[in-house]
């Protein structure tokens, strides 16, 4: 089959990863998969993939987040308006832009259906932007999703039937085995020899990025020389607010010089070296799709931090990383302090190398394929 896959930027999101790894499975199982996304800063994709990519130019947009998104989705029906961009077998959106474009060129007879994963439902303030994203769901004749945790709720908010795809890891990029490039990483952001806390998905309320913050503060006393490591943060979303909570709870801790870095974005080559250098990852995250990141450190032998709630407690048990209340910061300390813990870290590791193998892309890529011969395009529009 020839799928053609749209992903809503070229940042390394959650998302994004997902539908570049999706592609790439695809691939190594003898199908021909495409990865579309808009590409705004005109970089290209966040790394090189086994699949073909196509970069879909991005219109500069005035007015802020909705009015952008509103211009990604022109964007895209304005490209798949040109026939040959269309001979595809199956089209699949990951996202709500690329859902709504889809929506679009299904209204208008240019495709016959499409196929859209819920990686999660987000609590859009703007409502049309909550307009845009039910449309989005709406309008697909298939989904997937990532968790039971969103199968369930697309059943109880929509009445429709989702098919689980789940998640994977590419172990031959994250791992224990260094690689040499982990020391010039170390010296680049001023990082220390810890403990190192690593917080990934930069500073958004979804990640409970104030929180975190506020229980590494009560880690310091402990451990005087710790560090909280921030990476990532590029996203389509406006986070100013919550970054401002952030900004004035650093300022009212205190906390001593580069015990807080954050780093921004990091290059595909690095986030695995990034990996290596923490003593564990802290991710106590309020509401997830799944949790990509926690497979990449369990994969790189680094304890887990991680809220008590689903998507989570659908795919770890009670010993396989350290457990906390996301809405208490005590307890994520807690949480922190156990995965430092040399009895308890050696079983989070052991046990998240278990739960890292179990997790591999083509297992993803092949729950897909029902679904995608039944959406097959026997005659291109």
């Amino acid at each position: 089959m020839r799928v053609a896959i749209l992903a809503h930027s070229t940042n390394p999101r959650g998302g994004v990863v997902h539908a570049l790894a999706l592609g790439e499975a695809l691939v190594r199982l003898g199908h021909e998969a495409v990865v579309h996304a808009p590409d705004a800063a005109g970089a290209g994709f966040f790394r090189e993939t086994l699949c073909e990519t196509v970069r879909v130019t991005a219109t500069p947009a005035n007015g802020g987040m909705t009015a952008m998104v509103e211009q990604r989705i022109a964007d895209y029906v304005r490209y798949f308006e040109g026939p040959v961009h269309r001979r595809f077998d199956v089209f699949h959106a990951q996202d709500g832009i690329s859902g709504n474009a889809l929506a679009t060129l299904k209204e208008r007879g240019l495709i016959g259906d499409f196929a859209h994963t819920v990686h999660h439902i987000d609590d859009f303030a703007d409502e049309r932007l909550r307009m845009l994203q039910k449309r989005s769901i709406a309008a697909a004749g298939r989904h997937f999703a990532v968790s039971r945790t969103w199968c369930e709720k697309l059943r109880s908010a929509f009445g429709f039937e989702a098919t689980i795809v789940g998640n994977g890891v590419d172990r031959s990029v994250f791992s224990p085995t260094a690689d040499g490039g982990e020391a010039a990483l170390r010296v680049r952001h001023d990082i220390g020899e810890g403990p190192v806390f690593l917080a990934i998905g930069g500073v958004e309320a979804r990640k409970n990025t104030v929180r975190i913050l506020q229980a590494f503060a009560q880690i310091l006393v402990l451990h005087p020389s710790a560090q909280l490591v921030i990476a990532g943060g590029a996203s389509l979303l406006d986070h100013r607010g919550y970054r401002q909570d952030f900004t004035e709870a650093l300022a009212e801790l205190a906390l001593p010089p580069r015990a807080v870095i954050q780093t921004g974005p990091v290059s595909q080559d690095d986030m695995p070296r990034l990996y290596r250098l923490a003593d564990s990852l802290v991710f106590p995250s309020v509401k997830e799709g799944f949790g990509l990141v926690v497979l990449e450190a369990m994969a790189s032998g680094v304890p887990v931090v991680t809220a008590r709630i689903a998507p989570f407690t659908e795919y770890l048990g009670d010993d396989d990383v350290a457990w906390c209340d996301p809405f208490n910061v005590a307890s994520i300390a807690n949480a922190m302090a156990a995965a430092l813990s040399l009895p308890l870290r050696a079983g989070f590791i052991r046990n998240g190398a278990v739960v890292a193998a179990a997790h591999d892309w083509s297992i993803a890529a092949q729950a897909h394929l029902g679904v995608y011969e039944s959406l097959k395009e026997l005659v291109y529009a």
